[in-house]
């Protein structure tokens, strides 16, 4: 019988959990390590350290209020990496403690899918970003095995089929899927646009290290021959502003126009 998996926590301590987080952390840390400014966020979920890559002078790490459980902030441990970082604040998703237009970065792995509100907070997202500012998104994908596996889990329960097994879910239920085109709408809506987005993770719903490595080969060629079904998907979107237009340096140096001669008539 699989183990008991009370909260997403648990479940990342888990082989596939520990092997989600360190695809999700290799392209968090090719995303995010050309992106410039001065400050950036990162919206849940510590177990990943989304701006380690990153060289802007001031990053902070924020939990939802739902996640951090009324928590004051405090130094967390990271499953798997033997790294700890430090929890800025805790506070609600919906309503960040930031002015407007005054981050450059914010980065949301599975903060949306796990948030009771998430298009709000998109909305607040696009309120706290500069113009040309970035967000960052990881989320699990519904049409994807992993998914699958997690809805016939679902309809086991509800018919009541739990002497096959198959009552047991694979993904700790919290929060709920957001499926990429769904997130896309939404960044439309709020005058985004996607930059990139990626797929990982092919492999069906299996828990042990030995079965995880065993479809290993299903990564490699899922990219390639069914690209949207990765179970776990991830946006780079940036934001626009209409009617703005960024310029170039004013001391961008100008060629001197040369005059044309001109006769001098002499009486001599």
């Amino acid at each position: 019988m699989p183990p008991q998996i009370i909260g997403l926590g648990d479940w990342f301590a888990t082989p596939p959990g520990q092997y989600l987080l360190a695809w999700e952390q290799l392209q968090f840390d090719l995303a995010v390590v050309d992106m410039f400014g001065f400050n950036a966020l990162q919206l849940g979920l510590p177990e990943l350290l989304t701006l380690q890559s990153n060289r802007m002078p001031h990053r902070w790490l924020a939990l939802p209020e739902e996640f951090g459980a009324g928590t004051p902030p405090a130094t967390v441990s990271v499953p798997g990496a033997g790294t700890e970082q430090r929890v800025h604040l805790v506070t609600d998703a919906a309503a960040l403690p930031f002015p407007a237009a005054s981050l450059d970065l914010v980065v949301l792995p599975h903060t949306l899918e796990l948030s009771a509100d998430p298009h709000q907070v998109l909305r607040e997202v696009e309120r706290v970003l500069v113009p040309e500012g970035r967000v960052v998104i990881s989320a699990l994908n519904p049409v994807s095995l992993w998914g699958w596996r997690q809805g016939r889990s679902g309809l086991a329960r509800r018919v009541g089929l739990h002497a096959l097994g198959a009552s047991h879910p694979f993904l700790p239920e919290v929060g709920q899927f957001i499926g990429p085109w769904r997130l896309r709408d939404w960044l439309r809506l709020l005058s985004f646009d996607v930059e990139s987005d990626r797929y990982g993770i092919y492999g069906p719903a299996v828990r042990t290290d030995k079965w995880i490595h065993r479809f290993a080969w299903m990564d490699r060629f899922g990219a390639r021959w069914w690209p949207v079904f990765g179970s776990v998907y991830f946006v780079v979107a940036v934001k626009r502003v209409k009617g703005m237009r960024l310029l170039g340096p004013a001391w961008r140096p100008r060629k001197a126009v040369r005059g044309a001669s001109v006769p001098v008539a002499q009486r001599h």
